[in-house]
């Protein structure tokens, strides 16, 4: 699956490129695996020396520190398929918060996701937050042994939205693990399924 940030502008032209040395990353504008040797370099005698790269697809920049950090970043987890709209800016925007170390910020966008998809399944508005969870589960959205990943999710959106520590990336890991995976098993792959289904028919 590719994704893009912005759009894509493969005549873009950079100004005094040079040769440096190739490095293979995934461009976290395009998602395309490029592997560029031009670009720019810092001037130290001595390492460590600073990179940017300019993807070969996209032609956007891309910063590599020395130690592999890398900015910006990729989106973390995979994209889902046959979502509706509002909860695929949602999900979207939690990915790319990963990508940049906003770890609260992509908790509180997971608990924005469950909301949107309670109410573009019929959920009313404006109902708490821990309603929404519960309207999903009574309705059969979370699967049988799936009540402990939405009350993660609940617990992690909870602490993001109230409370004064920040959430750890392992935590923000956690719970878009587990809000990628509610909206696969809900979206992705029902619509998987009824595909497969009509071409057999056909």
């Amino acid at each position: 699956m590719r994704y893009t940030i912005g759009t894509v502008d493969r005549d873009m032209e950079w100004r005094q490129t040079e040769a440096i040395e190739a490095r293979s990353y995934v461009c976290g504008f395009c998602g395309h695996e490029v592997g560029p040797d031009k670009g720019y370099q810092t001037r130290e005698a001595k390492p460590p020396i600073h990179r940017v790269y300019i993807c070969t697809y996209c032609r956007r920049p891309t910063y590599l520190e020395p130690d592999g950090s890398q900015f910006p970043g990729v989106p973390y987890g995979s994209e889902v398929e046959h979502l509706p709209e509002e909860v695929q800016k949602v999900f979207d925007e939690a990915r790319r918060a990963m990508s940049i170390n906003a770890f609260t910020v992509a908790a509180m966008a997971c608990r924005k996701v469950l909301m949107n998809v309670a109410v573009a399944e019929g959920a009313d508005e404006d109902l708490s937050f821990a309603k929404y969870v519960d309207w999903l589960a009574d309705q059969g959205f979370v699967p049988a042994k799936g009540r402990t990943w939405v009350d993660r999710i609940r617990e992690k959106g909870n602490e993001a939205n109230h409370e004064i520590p920040e959430i750890s990336r392992v935590d923000a890991e956690d719970v878009l693990s587990f809000t990628e995976m509610l909206l696969k098993v809900n979206y992705e792959m029902p619509a998987r399924a009824a595909g497969e289904a009509d071409a057999a028919e056909s």
